[in-house]
């Protein structure tokens, strides 16, 4: 009989991480653990509060399934008991991790997609003035993308900071619906001049359709705005890319299927991930294989990472070994 074990866990980062809705000293994580048929698989996932969900709502709506995980429960039935999110990214996770470990063969041959290769990730500047964001992009100038954390007034100083400091990076940026309708047309035209290659969600999830109208000299990504395949069709016209987080698509299966749906709509994929350890980032892995924008550097941001975590040579992630998971 299988059994599942549900633990909450609280990483320290190297520092401070801020964002335009507030700033945090740790992450906090869920592992749903899952032993059974002579094998032990493992997920994780960070409760949001953006999306209602606390810690303790994650672990109560996991354990309220330790019964029907001792029954057997697999992942399609997984997908009709709990609703996209970070719960059932933890057991969505897990449970392709036991099947991989129990059967003796690599999650990707599961899934049905090719091995994973080595992958390069943004690096992740926090929110902060100007100065220190340059500051910072100085730090990390050696890095191929760097990722930058705006919320509205002050915005383009602040990348023109960093392009200033790191020239030869590839930047991004991520509004986290910081920025008003008014400003989205001004600041892509500044952003394009500086070199800028992407947007991420620079609008309140709900005013998508403002996006749809104004020129997108610099491509608009969805994050906030896109979760599962539900609503994706809506995003057409009015975003280029869709960043696919498996706390949001509720794991693996329904970010492999979304991906699969956004690329037949003609979007682009990005593939991200919340502040979390290794085990967090090793399944998103998978369906991050030839995307055009990878931003899984949540172990670098972290103070320490858990055993036998990712390797990053720089910006550059090695697959996973199955002693972490898959």
């Amino acid at each position: 009989m299988r059994r599942l074990t549900v633990r909450r866990e609280s990483w320290p980062l190297a520092a401070a991480f801020t964002i335009s809705r507030g700033s945090r000293t740790a992450a906090e994580v869920v592992v749903a653990e899952i032993s059974g048929d002579g094998a032990v698989g493992r997920g994780e996932c960070v409760p949001y509060g953006r999306y209602g969900e606390t810690v303790d709502g994650v672990v109560a709506a996991l354990e309220a399934l330790a019964g029907e995980v001792a029954s057997g429960m697999d992942r399609a039935a997984l997908q009709e008991a709990l609703p996209a999110g970070a719960a059932r990214n933890a057991l969505d996770c897990a449970l392709w991790d036991l099947e991989a470990k129990r059967r003796g063969v690599p999650v990707w041959t599961l899934a049905g997609v090719d091995e994973p290769g080595p992958a390069v990730t943004a690096y992740t500047l926090s929110l902060d003035t100007p100065e220190a964001m340059g500051a910072a992009a100085r730090r990390q100038a050696r890095r191929p993308l760097i990722k930058l954390k705006l919320a509205g007034e002050g915005d383009l100083e602040r990348v023109a900071a960093v392009r200033e400091n790191a020239p030869e990076a590839r930047l991004i940026v991520d509004a986290n619906e910081g920025w008003t309708p008014e400003m989205v047309e001004p600041f892509a035209a500044a952003l394009a001049a500086l070199g800028v290659e992407l947007i991420e969600q620079p609008l309140p999830a709900g005013l998508d359709d403002a996006l749809g109208p104004l020129p997108h000299p610099v491509p608009f990504c969805a994050d906030e705005s896109c979760h599962d395949r539900a609503g994706l069709a809506a995003l057409a016209g009015r975003y280029d890319y869709v960043n696919i987080k498996l706390d949001k698509t509720g794991g693996l299966t329904e970010a492999l299927a979304l991906r699969r749906e956004a690329e037949a709509l003609g979007l682009g994929i990005m593939v991200g991930c919340m502040v979390a350890t290794s085990l967090a980032m090793a399944p998103a892995l998978l369906v991050a294989q030839g995307a055009a924008v990878v931003d899984l550097d949540g172990p670098l941001l972290l103070a320490r990472d858990r055993e036998n975590g990712l390797s990053f040579d720089g910006s550059t992630i090695a697959p996973p070994t199955p002693v972490l998971w898959g």
